[in-house]
This record gives structure tokens, sequence and C-alpha cells, in this order.
């Protein structure tokens, strides 16, 4: 029998409770990204450096995810990797994508035409990332990325076309946070940034070269789905295979009609532009 004088949880311990158990998910939820964002397996000691996350609490995590299934420790190491657990979750994510089935036959057909590599992509807090990747059957150089893969959200075309389509407050607030992660380097940033969200802003695309990768340049489109919500779609390759005249005259058109034919196809909308208006 409990004593006379203990007393149930307060609501307030009981909030204390579920507030680390939130946390615990959530420090979780960081050590797989983390791991998923290596080029090789990863050590408690690297994931305490990179987290902040004491390693006792580090040691007991990564267990944990081992036990799940999620995680691989592997033999004679200290080190891990992502099983094939995790697929069954980015699955299920992209087959709620219908949107990717439907768009596919006019990205295909978009980089048949230019000749170039083509993303569609949405954002995950400060980046945009790759949900169905399309490359051109003529291409000799074409990008390396693939789904899942992730592009910097104010350095690429491909997000800053993603801003030209959020609502003025959406937008206004997702560049003060691209701004506060930044930091110090924010002032190197910002000018392209607002080059390219004007341009996208006047003309329905946006134009990034070399400025996410020496050597790449790309130009994208977004549109908005059925449901609101805002996709982007990326159209790029090496810098001698697309320099900034060709992109804007001879790809951009190709890209908008594709843009166009998806909107129509999913029932979205493309925000007016003031070169449309006019």
């Amino acid at each position: 029998m409990p004593m006379q004088n203990e007393r149930p949880p307060s609501r307030e311990r009981a909030r204390e409770k579920d507030g680390e158990e939130v946390t615990a998910l959530a420090r979780g939820l960081d050590v797989l990204r983390r791991i998923a964002a290596a080029d090789a397996p990863v050590s408690n000691r690297e994931l305490t450096d990179w987290t902040g996350i004491p390693k006792p609490t580090i040691s007991r995590i990564t267990a944990t995810l081992v036990g799940a299934g999620l995680l691989l420790r592997l033999p004679d190491s200290e080190r891990f990797v992502l099983t094939a657990s995790v697929l069954e979750l980015s699955n299920g994510f992209l087959r709620n994508f219908d949107i990717r089935a439907r768009a596919r036959p006019f990205l295909i057909r978009l980089a048949e035409r230019t000749g170039l590599s083509v993303h569609l992509a949405v954002r995950d807090r400060l980046e945009m990332v790759v949900i169905d990747a399309i490359r051109p059957r003529s291409a000799v150089l074409v990008s390396r990325l693939e789904v899942g893969g992730r592009m910097d959200l104010s350095r690429t075309a491909v997000g800053r076309a993603y801003l030209a389509v959020l609502s003025e407050p959406d937008r206004r607030a997702l560049i003060g946070s691209l701004q506060t992660a930044s930091g110090d380097d924010w002032p190197a940033i910002a000018g392209g940034l607002q080059r390219g969200l004007d341009d996208a802003l006047r003309l329905g695309f946006a134009i990034s070269v070399g400025e996410w990768h020496q050597g790449l340049n790309a130009v994208a489109a977004g549109f908005v789905g059925p449901s609101g919500e805002r996709y982007s779609v990326n159209c790029g390759g090496a810098a001698h295979q697309c320099p900034h005249d060709v992109l804007t005259g001879e790809v951009a058109p190709v890209l908008l009609e594709c843009v166009e034919q998806i909107t129509r196809e999913i029932g979205g909308t493309r925000p007016a532009t003031a070169a449309r208006a006019g």
C-alpha cells in the first residue's frame, strides 16, 4: 500500500515527464538525420560532437535505435549506419506524393528537351529535399542528386523559386530563419537570394549561377499543389552546358511550360507574376 503522505504525481510533474519523452524523441530523430547526412559510418563520439548531446545519452539513443531496427552497429566497430528499415519510412512518405507520378511524364519531357537534370523538390526545415530526379538519356554530365538529396535553400534556384510561391508572411519568416542560421555569412548570401527572389516574382523563374557549387548552374520555378503545398522544379547542369543566357533564353520557357502542365494536371496553381500579368 502507498504511504499515507504519498501523493499522486502533480500535473506539473506529468507535463515534465511528457516533455522529457518528447525531448528524447527529438534527440533520436536528430541522431537519425545526422547519420543519414554522413558520408561514412558514424561513431557515438562524432554524434556527441555534432549534436551536443552527452555521450551516455547518445549511447542510449543509438542502442535504442539499433533495437528498433533503424540502425546497424557494424561488426567489430563502434560505428553505426542506417538500416533498410528506414526506407519503409521514406517510401511511405513518397507513396503519399501522388504528384510524383502525375508530374513525372512532364519532368521527363523537360529533361529530354533541355538535356539537363531535372529535380522536383519540397522544403524540409531550411533545405530543399529532392522527391523525384530525372536524368536525360542524352546527357554526358548529370547531377548526382538522388531522391532524398538535399539542396541549400538560400543559394539555389530551387530554393529561391520555392520562396517565391510562399505567402508574404511565410516568406518573411523563412528568410528570417535563414538569416539567423547563416550568421556572419548572411551578407554574402542575401544579395543573391534577393536577386533570385525578385526574378522569380517578376518572371516566374529563379536562376543560380555557380552560387551553390562552382561550375553548376540551374533555373527553377515553383508552384502550389491543390491542398496548398509548395513545390519547386529545378533544371540544371554543368556551367558550360547551360550558361546564364541559355538558361534564360532557352531553358526557362520550356521549364515554365512544364510547370504550367503539371499544375493543370494536378489542379494546382502558379502565382501571378509581373511578366504574366503584363
